[in-house]
């Protein structure tokens, strides 16, 4: 049976999909194509119509992981004055929710712990992923009169990796907790985020 372009592009997408909850929950070497496929409930045998090899679908996938943070980070701050939006982009970020959801979170806390060992090529591709990320924090930094944007957005990402990072390293869920709400209480105050309106 052969199927128009518009159908291969949704099992595509699917693919990816699968393939970026996959990644962050096992990291790129961890995943199998015959687990992936399986997955969308398709065979291992289908995957060669849309890939040339599991590199191919690894970027591809961490580019929809990019896609979706960029889309988390919109949907939290779109519609909103920029301090609002940084302040609840700081709140989803740093939530137990997010901490807990690693097969859908940040794609940087996911894997930057595999990065040394990934491809020069995807290494670069996922840099651009981040810089994104961090110039669109740049922009509302910059709408609420912070001098150096840019500066600042690339030290509360870190921040926001790092709290979260330990976070879930952080075996007691109390002290877990803990680290979440003490790290969203100072990045707001540094940046004036915790100061009415």
């Amino acid at each position: 049976m052969r199927y128009d372009a518009e159908h291969k592009q949704r099992t595509r997408d699917k693919v990816v999909k699968a393939a970026a909850r996959a990644i962050r929950a096992r990291g790129p070497d961890g995943i199998g194509i015959a687990d992936v496929m399986a997955d969308v409930g398709l065979t291992h045998g289908g995957f060669y119509a849309h890939f040339g090899s599991k590199d191919e679908l690894v970027a591809a996938a961490v580019g929809q992981m990019f896609e979706e943070a960029r889309a988390r980070l919109a949907a939290e701050t779109q519609q909103r004055p920029a301090v609002d939006g940084l302040r609840a982009y700081v709140d989803f970020y740093l939530s137990a929710a997010h901490r807990d959801a690693r097969r859908a979170g940040c794609p940087v806390a996911a894997l930057s712990s595999d990065l040394p060992r990934m491809t020069a090529k995807l290494r670069r591709h996922f840099a651009a992923g981040s810089e994104a990320l961090v110039e669109a924090l740049a922009a509302l930094l910059g709408q609420i009169g912070h001098a150096e944007p840019m500066a600042e957005a690339r030290s509360v990402f870190a921040e926001l990796l790092g709290a979260l990072s330990i976070a879930r390293i952080e075996s007691d869920a109390a002290r877990s907790d803990e680290i979440l709400a003490s790290s969203r209480t100072a990045i707001k105050r540094r940046l004036g985020l915790d100061r009415p309106a």
